[in-house]
């Protein structure tokens, strides 16, 4: 469900049609929560029969039409609701310190190998974070600077600080699975 929450938080700041909201979802929502376009389509669809969002047919190329989506008021009450409910945490999943937990059970090269690839994941996904980041707290980043268009001045700086928040989070996490690979290749330098 938190897809349809995720939706609901683009299309705060302005009707979208599906290939915009794809856009927008992967350059900014996306990187807190991935969900693929054969998801998303599906979603809007639904959202749209739950009277969250509306569609209208807008006129694209010479004889189609496509859909341009906006948050509904019953759309903007659920997602306040959303909001306002606390959060559900799931179980964590973590298949790279599973596999770590057993490296009694490969060798050297293999292990290493892993935790060389957790860092590069990491350090890549690190890169794009602190990009985001950048690009929020300079009013750069497309969905920030379309939000800050249609919000009173007064509160950019309580929505810019928010979403630079979040992404200081990632960074941080980042950093943190980083030095555990760093800390887990100095450990099969000593063990293997």
């Amino acid at each position: 469900m938190a897809l349809r929450y995720a939706l609901l938080a683009l299309l705060t700041a302005q009707p979208m049609t599906g290939y915009d909201i794809a856009k927008a979802f992967h350059s900014s929502v996306g990187h807190v929560w991935h969900a693929p376009d054969s998801q998303i389509y599906p979603e809007l669809r639904r959202m749209e029969q739950a009277g969250l969002i509306e569609g209208t047919a807008i006129p694209w190329g010479t004889k189609g039409t496509k859909t341009s989506y906006a948050i509904t008021p019953s759309g903007e009450a659920a997602f306040r609701v959303w909001m306002s409910e606390p959060l559900a945490y799931a179980r964590d999943r973590e298949p790279a310190h599973l596999r770590a937990a057993y490296f009694e059970w490969t060798d050297a090269a293999h292990a290493r190998a892993q935790l060389e690839a957790h860092r590069a994941h990491f350090s890549e996904l690190r890169e794009q974070w602190q990009e985001q980041l950048r690009s929020i707290l300079d009013h750069s980043h497309p969905v920030v600077a379309r939000r800050l268009a249609i919000f009173p001045e007064r509160e950019w700086k309580r929505i810019v600080a928010f979403k630079a928040f979040a992404y200081e989070g990632l960074v941080a996490r980042a950093n943190q699975e980083i030095a555990w690979a760093e800390r887990g290749l100095r450990l099969v330098d000593e063990v293997f």
